[in-house]
């Protein structure tokens, strides 16, 4: 794979007419956009799906790409164009969808501008970077009329389903409070000086909404999830899965209040995100008061209601502590992870309920690409966006130090000029993400 391939890749694939994957027997064409972590997640599940054919891929960094090119053909699938800028990308029509990996400040954007073109969107999480991208991704998702589902696979689960459901039907009785662990071990990243971009790296692209900085491998591929410019900390980076999770099994919306504190322990290097942090929301919706408590730790920490215990007894040891603890009048439950939650009941705590299942989330939606109906969705885009807002405001209440009170009918931070201030941020040209909503 050269240069030349891949910058020829977007003018060789010319405009078709638009594709409408109507049935089970036509097959969905699907880009996958981003691919150095977790998008290797993608090109797999979508090489093994049925009726799909991954149609092209683009990444910025020409090396990643033709490593994802090899991905697909060894999958025995057809080889797909290649693209280094996602716009060139969208000019295909034949493309029905886009499945998104990239870094979190590209993510509402990308997914605005596929849903622009008509595209159906598979965003990983968090789907926005800030309070202001939020509102614009739902707003698109609706303004175009596209299947977008947002990449928080636990809500596929048929376990964490069960779970809920569980918890709504009053098996641990009033729930009033959940909290989110994010304990999992996390190295220093070190220093690293400012360097010439690699060969091959469309820098420019990569930055796209984000300030101009020198390069440095630290800001580049996956440590950018430490740095304000283009990620969220560890509380958007792992702890949104369990944020999410924390909030569907409460069935809450937005909190009217938020406190958060902590900071970047141990470590003198280039992260400026915290690695430790605890995060509390209120919540008073339909005039029901409930609670959420979030911690994320970076270091040697215990497990707590049996979350990771099993791999620990397996003699498999697991240092991260991953999940949810829900309280309610009449006991407990706790979700491990993506598949697995038990419950203790009474006093006394006796083991009640539990479960282990897991689930297709891509397949989950394929099949809504099919129906057409945002409904199937297990994690259609504005539950998604309403998880990120909580991501967003603890992080905003650690960076100045304060308790936020949050009014979502006005979308401010009442009497906190300088909080409200912080929902959005000034984009570069080119890359600015419209204001729809």
């Amino acid at each position: 794979m050269n240069r030349r391939h891949f910058l020829m890749g977007a003018a060789a694939a010319a405009p078709v007419a638009a594709h409408a994957a109507k049935s089970p027997n036509e097959t969905i064409r699907i880009a996958c956009i981003g691919f150095n972590g977790r998008g290797k997640n993608h090109i797999s599940a979508y090489s093994k799906a049925p009726n799909v054919e991954i149609a092209a891929l683009c990444d910025v960094d020409e090396s990643v790409l033709g490593k994802g090119m090899q991905m697909v053909e060894k999958a025995g699938k057809k080889k797909p164009a290649g693209y280094t800028d996602f716009r060139k990308l969208l000019e295909d029509k034949s493309i029905d969808a886009v499945s998104i990996a990239t870094p979190n400040h590209h993510h509402a954007l990308q997914t605005i501008w596929a849903c622009e073109a008509g595209k159906d969107v598979y965003v990983e999480k968090p789907c926005s970077f800030n309070m202001f991208e939020a509102k614009q991704i739902v707003a698109a998702a609706r303004k175009y009329n596209r299947i977008v589902q947002q990449g928080s696979q636990s809500r596929s689960s048929t376990a964490l389903q069960e779970a809920v459901q569980k918890m709504r039907e009053g098996e641990i009785g009033d729930l009033y409070m959940a909290r989110g662990l994010c304990y999992k071990w996390r190295d220093t990243i070190g220093k690293k000086p400012v360097s010439p971009v690699p060969a091959g790296v469309h820098y420019d692209l990569w930055l796209g909404p984000a300030p101009k900085r020198e390069f440095t491998a630290n800001r580049f591929h996956y440590n950018w999830h430490w740095h304000w410019d283009y990620g969220n900390g560890d509380l958007g980076n792992q702890g949104i899965h369990e944020m999410d999770i924390a909030r569907w099994g409460l069935g809450v919306k937005y909190p009217t209040k938020v406190s958060a504190m902590g900071g970047h322990f141990m470590f003198d290097d280039d992260q400026e995100t915290p690695n430790t942090m605890s995060a509390s929301y209120e919540f008073n919706d339909g005039g029901v008061k409930k609670m959420m408590v979030f911690e994320v730790r970076h270091w040697i920490s215990n497990h707590e209601a049996g979350i990771a215990d099993a791999e620990a007894a397996s003699g498999k040891f697991n240092p991260n502590t991953i999940g949810n603890i829900f309280y309610g009048s009449k006991g407990y439950l706790a979700i491990d992870g993506y598949s697995k939650y038990q419950t203790w009941l009474g006093k006394d705590q006796k083991s009640g309920p539990s479960g282990q299942k897991g689930g297709d989330h891509f397949a989950n939606f394929l099949e809504a690409v099919r129906s057409r109906d945002q409904k199937h969705l297990t994690a259609e885009i504005e539950e998604g966006a309403t998880s990120t807002v909580l991501v967003h405001l603890a992080n905003i209440s650690y960076r100045l130090g304060r308790t936020l009170n949050f009014d979502a009918k006005t979308w401010t931070c009442p009497g906190d000029a300088e909080a409200t201030a912080m929902f959005t941020r000034p984009y570069t040209k080119g890359f600015v993400v419209p204001k729809l909503a």
